[in-house]
């Protein structure tokens, strides 16, 4: 018996002016494997345990109406930077989400589908003064959940003696110490527009991505396996400054890929009398320490708040103290990177890695030896290099599209399975998507294929759909394709790029095109390399243009979401005036481009 399956589906590619390299980590480290799955939330303790979950939720203004599917839908790079785009939801089964140890309180926010594009460089420098990390987002995990930095968003204020909310001062409260309880199993929580994210140990991510993390199925929680480690962790995130973010395991030798898999230590203790740090418990927050005089600039004379209350030891980033600044009383010298402990203040060495073999600047998260996250977690107070990326628009110049989810994802057949002459068919679904099963005993008839089964879908919370078939024929032959999609929440996850020319040239609104516009004259055809003042198509300005020869331009358009009035465009192509006159060259293609619904 032969059986061939043929899906019904097309790809999509786009060949674009700039090239990409097929193994390089910044564009395929990314978690795309659940991006045709719906993003799922408990949001109690009871739905936990009866494994009941939602795909639409609403809480105060934080509202997913339709799903949305889990992290990364898009990857896109250009000659110099990486950008990525998100719904901010993780590929695991987020939440609950409580106040109080005994959780009874209940958080009060959700997380929402955040659309958000980011990118970060393909390459940094490092500079001499750097730059402090600040609230919000300062980097983007590979599941596609927003990286923020060690800070709760409280400060003492030296001014009403409270911790105040977002103020600039010199005693910042730990999120992990003081926000740690509203944490869900995946680390995780949102703030009160409904970003989703880390600030310490992404555990649940690691778990999906094998990085020595055991998962309970009957209390749905994570932690670390108590075995030794046997592989070096994978990237889990990159941040503002262009720099990877690896789990807790990495080369023993930091530059001696077959030196052995150990936990990375942390160059930070509790400033609490041991390893030659102060007491404060004793002395009282008086005095900074020397990291925190680094990168904040002042004088390390800066009174923080008492032990009182929540104010424990801990409480605070700046109740840790760098090892690197203090005395080994064993050597009499300050204690040693790479001997006393393995990352710096950043909470990074430089080091080979599995995709860095020739070396790279790598941040590790940073947990102790029974697995609990440790400060500075993900990365240190600062960036190591410039954080010159963060969220955009939109892209702004030519790129190549790396990976794109939700309905772009091609569908992909297993090998079928016969058993007692049934032969059952199982392919990779979106999610929401209803699928078609058709059947031929020959291929070379078009029009003799016979529908075996409409409708089908996966089941919820999966990805793969199936259908049995009972058959006693010799040979048969397959073939199943989608044949219509649930509603779900697209906004943010349409943009990408094709290419087009005009005049003749067409796209649909919410694409960007690489147009290339062939000039006719007169006025006389500028020559290759002369500037261009402006491109218009209809009403839309192209954000990059250059004449690649002369007589044609290339320009890249991006087309809003819902662009009206579509039809036939106008397309006009200004350059400077010519040398000796005073009036640009104006080029006018009437109908020249065609913007589809």
């Amino acid at each position: 018996m032969k059986t061939i399956l043929t899906p019904i589906v097309t790809g999509i590619i786009l060949a674009l002016a700039v090239a990409a390299r097929a193994d390089d980590p910044r564009t395929n480290s990314w978690l795309t494997a659940f991006a045709g799955k719906y993003a799922r939330v408990y949001t109690n303790d009871a739905m936990k345990s009866a494994d009941n979950t939602l795909t639409n939720w609403a809480v105060s203004t934080m509202v997913q109406s339709n799903p949305a599917y889990c992290g990364i839908q898009e990857v896109y790079s250009s000659t110099n930077w990486i950008y990525v785009r998100s719904t901010g939801l993780a590929s695991y089964i987020m939440g609950p989400w409580y106040l109080n140890s005994g959780r009874t309180t209940m958080f009060p926010n959700l997380p929402v589908n955040q659309k958000l594009l980011f990118r970060f460089p393909r390459t940094n420098g490092v500079p001499a003064v750097k730059t402090v990390s600040g609230g919000g987002q300062i980097g983007i995990f590979v599941d596609g959940v927003a990286m923020f930095n060690s800070w709760d968003a409280y400060t003492w204020s030296t001014v009403s003696n409270v911790d105040a909310q977002n103020i600039t001062g010199y005693w910042n409260r730990d999120a992990y110490v003081n926000e740690g309880v509203s944490f869900d199993p995946g680390y995780a929580h949102q703030q009160n527009t409904g970003v989703y994210h880390y600030h310490a140990d992404p555990i649940a991510l690691r778990y999906l991505l094998g990085d020595h993390v055991d998962y309970d199925g009957a209390t749905k929680t994570y932690s670390e396996d108590t075995n030794t480690p046997t592989k070096h962790s994978p990237i889990l995130a990159w941040t503002s400054d262009g720099y990877p973010v690896y789990g807790p395991y990495g080369y023993s030798n930091a530059t001696n890929a077959s030196s052995g898999i150990r936990r990375m230590i942390s160059g930070y203790v509790l400033r609490n009398g041991q390893d030659s740090t102060e007491n404060l418990t004793n002395l009282g927050r008086i005095h900074l320490p020397q990291w925190a005089v680094r990168i904040y600039g002042v004088n390390s004379n800066q009174t923080g708040a008492p032990f009182t209350g929540i104010h424990t030891l801990g409480c605070y980033m700046e109740d840790n103290d760098y090892l690197g600044d203090a005395i080994n009383s064993g050597t009499g010298t300050n204690y040693q990177q790479g001997v006393d402990f393995d990352l710096d203040e950043y909470n990074g060495r430089w080091c080979v890695t599995p995709e860095f073999p020739g070396g790279t600047y790598a941040y590790f998260v940073a947990i102790s030896s029974n697995g609990a996250p440790v400060f500075p977690y993900n990365i240190g107070r600062a960036f190591h290099g410039s954080p010159v990326g963060g969220s955009v628009v939109a892209i702004t110049e030519a790129f190549v599209t790396n990976f794109l989810g939700s309905t772009n994802l091609t569908s992909t057949l297993n090998p079928p399975t016969a058993q007692s002459g049934t032969i059952t068919l199982s392919w990779s679904a979106l999610e929401g998507g209803s699928y078609q099963v058709e059947a031929t005993t020959n291929l070379s008839n078009a029009s003799g294929w016979t529908v075996l089964a409409t409708g089908v879908s996966p089941p919820p919370n999966q990805i793969t759909a199936s259908h049995a078939n009972a058959m006693s024929l010799d040979k048969q032959f397959y073939r199943a394709g989608r044949t219509s999609l649930a509603i779900f929440d697209d906004a943010g996850t349409t943009y990408f790029a094709t290419n087009s020319v005009a005049p003749g040239g067409s796209a649909h609104a919410g694409q960007a095109v690489v147009l290339t516009i062939t000039l006719t004259a007169p006025p006389n055809l500028p020559p290759a390399g002369a500037p261009v003042t402006s491109v218009v198509v209809g009403g839309i300005n192209a954000v990059s243009a250059t004449c690649s020869a002369q007589g044609t331009v290339v320009a890249l358009v991006p087309i809003p979401a819902g662009y009206l009035p579509t039809g036939s465009q106008k397309v006009v192509v200004t350059f400077p005036p010519p040398p000796n006159q005073t009036q640009s060259a104006v080029f006018t293609l009437t109908g020249g481009f065609t913007i589809n619904p």
